[in-house]
């Protein structure tokens, strides 16, 4: 279906100044499920909500390791953010071999915004369906939370949310967004929980199969809570109180493969 004569490319403008075909890739971003980021002074806490196309097949993976030091969350089209995790990887790959030291995420998060462009430039392409947030944490300047979407543009934030009913998230967000400064990680876990919790529709829970939760920050490598560890904290978002782990409980120095 096809909205006027202008959107059969990429590289053709409508007289209103539009791309219409990096419209519609936002507008894929905006149909996937939800994806939550927040940072503290010493942590990133990534969330995302998973999808099932039915009640016999699995949940889609939607947290992926890049690095030890670095984890994103998507919203869109899970193919197109392996081919995009898959280039990170390999970025990644090139700096320790040549550097000897980690990619910087600000550098990384630069590099998919000019890969991302060179798709809205070029006859023949489409622009990548899905957005990212990344999670990382540079031993010099700290954790930092991207979000990096198809029409290229590539913005830090402290706390953000992408994918379907994204603004609820987001007024929660807002709402408490002073308090993620100097709070412990186990905290900024819990208002990631409430802020994802705000974007399902009315029927609907979260539970340890249509949830995940990645963690990367000072003395952490990226690694993802899972099983019993997230079931304690959906327990403690049912009963509307603050965990009772504390952080020095989570794997320091670990990294989990998500693949």
């Amino acid at each position: 279906m096809f909205r006027n004569q202008y959107d059969n490319d990429i590289s053709t403008w409508s007289p209103q100044g539009r791309l219409h075909q990096i419209e519609y890739a936002l507008e894929a971003v905006k149909q996937g499920s939800a994806s939550v980021g927040l940072r503290s002074s010493t942590h990133v806490v990534l969330l995302a909500l998973k999808r099932s196309s039915g009640e016999l097949a699995s949940h889609q993976q939607k947290l992926f390791r890049i690095d030890n030091h670095m984890g994103i969350a998507i919203a869109g089209l899970v193919s197109d953010a392996r081919v995009l995790s898959n280039f990170m990887r390999t970025e990644c790959m090139k700096s320790k071999m040549m550097y000897d030291r980690p990619m910087p995420g600000s550098r990384l998060v630069s590099l998919i915004g000019d890969k991302a462009q060179i798709n809205t430039q070029n006859y023949g392409r489409r622009p990548y369906g899905v957005g990212l947030l990344v999670g990382s944490y540079d031993e010099d300047t700290g954790p930092h939370l991207y979000e990096c979407l198809p029409n290229a543009n590539c913005l830090e934030y402290f706390a953000i949310s992408i994918g379907a009913k994204s603004q609820s998230a987001k007024t929660y967000l807002e709402k408490f967004a002073k308090d993620f400064g100097e709070i412990d990680v186990d905290a900024l876990i819990m208002h990631g929980l409430h802020a994802l919790r705000e974007t399902l529709q009315q029927d609907k829970e979260l539970n340890i199969n249509n949830c995940s939760i990645g963690v990367v920050g000072k003395g952490q490598d990226w690694h993802l809570i899972e099983g019993d560890r997230l079931k304690a904290y959906l327990d403690q978002l049912e009963a509307g109180t603050a965990p009772a782990a504390s952080s020095e409980d989570l794997p320091q120095g670990e990294a989990m493969d998500t693949e």
